[in-house]
């Protein structure tokens, strides 16, 4: 008699249903040896779903459920090709054995180039949350809930007190979806269950920024580190990243005759190629020219201890804004906007891909205006 697949629901908690295939007869099961009917896929629908989400949720499960039974219906029912299929569900089993916590690491070593930081944090915080060991078989929705949870409730390593901030968090769950995108493309997962998961939304940060006044304050008052200093003041005259100032050589700056001075390079964060005008005054900055391939800002660092000097230098230049490295670039933006320069050149000088991430320094703008309007009171 030849066996028969139907796919099955079973009731599980929070008004949801279990999906399972049903086989009659009996098969062998691969793991047991013994007789069995029923394989459970791993997926749930929502009983009454209400959202458009749960709505698409409970379509695109069944469908793939269905893709599903009718591969081993097919199986079954050409008994020359049961032995490849033998096969290849101990081959998913092994690979179901495997440590996702170990892929992961090895998708962090390669891609040092590509924010390898995020990835090794991201990496850190995974490991922690499952002790080192993560069963491929036991990857799904719920365990990626909890793991949201856990990023978003967990002390820094900044910090024993401070809580992971939610764009920290944002970015490593954002590589961890990655990883499991990479997975499915590997074979290793049999499903894509990194559309299945939904991101940790961004939260509005506070972008501060420096005044014109306050970026003159800062030039006539000395820091402990020049090198800093001058990468700093670089970093508002010209709105490059820290992580392209460090790498930046002189062989990427050029002079046009009649356009004036250039950057010519490779954007850490976005890799995307940059031609970035930039003032005389930024190129005066730097001081004497040296060999084509040495760093422009050789010796760079950043870490804790170039923070804490930043942070000093800006204390005394009488400034009590909470200004990091990053700041700089925000100013070179907001000093852009408020002299007059169009968000669309603002957007291609920042090398932003979107022009949605360039107006939030719109809105900052914005509410300087606001607070500008209210400066002036009459007593009536």
């Amino acid at each position: 008699m030849a066996t028969k697949v139907t796919l099955r629901q079973k009731a599980i908690s929070k008004n949801r249903h279990s999906l399972y295939l049903d086989f009659y007869p009996p098969i062998i099961d691969l793991n047991t040896g013994k007789p069995t009917r029923r394989e459970f896929l791993g997926f749930y629908l929502f009983d009454k779903p209400k959202s458009p989400t749960e709505k698409h949720h409970n379509k695109e499960t069944l469908a793939v459920a269905e893709s599903i039974r009718q591969k081993r219906q097919n199986i079954l029912d050409k008994p020359e090709i049961y032995t490849g299929y033998e096969q290849e569900q101990l081959r998913l089993k092994e690979q179901g054995e495997q440590n996702f916590i170990e892929y992961f690491k090895k998708l962090v070593d390669k891609r040092k180039a590509s924010n390898h930081d995020n990835w090794i944090s991201a990496y850190k915080y995974l490991n922690a949350f499952t002790k080192g060991t993560l069963r491929v078989n036991d990857l799904n929705e719920k365990f990626f809930y909890e793991f949201k949870e856990y990023l978003l409730s967990t002390p820094s390593n900044k910090s024993e007190k401070a809580i992971l901030s939610q764009n920290s968090a944002v970015s490593y769950f954002s590589k961890v979806k990655a990883a499991l995108k990479q997975a499915f493309k590997d074979g290793i997962l049999q499903t894509d269950l990194n559309t299945k998961i939904e991101s940790i939304k961004t939260a509005e940060t506070q972008r501060n920024f420096l005044t014109i006044e306050e970026l003159n304050q800062l030039v006539k008052t000395d820091c402990k580190n020049p090198l800093l200093k001058k990468a700093a003041i670089f970093s508002a005259l010209t709105g490059i990243r820290h992580s392209d100032i460090k790498k930046l050589i002189w062989k990427e700056l050029e002079y046009i005759e009649g356009n004036g001075y250039f950057i010519q390079f490779m954007q850490q964060k976005t890799k995307g190629a940059e031609m970035m005008p930039i003032s005389e005054q930024a190129y005066n900055l730097l001081g004497n020219r040296k060999e084509e391939t040495s760093k422009v800002f050789e010796g760079l660092k950043y870490s804790a201890y170039e923070n804490q000097l930043l942070k000093e230098w800006i204390l005394n230049a009488g400034i009590s804004k909470d200004i990091s490295f990053h700041c700089f670039r925000h100013t070179y933006a907001v000093i852009q906007l408020s002299k007059g320069t169009d968000i669309y050149t603002v957007s291609k000088m920042l090398g932003h891909r979107d022009l949605k991430t360039t107006q939030i320094y719109a809105k900052i703008i914005d509410k300087t205006k606001r607070k500008a309007a209210d400066t002036i009171q009459l007593d009536f």
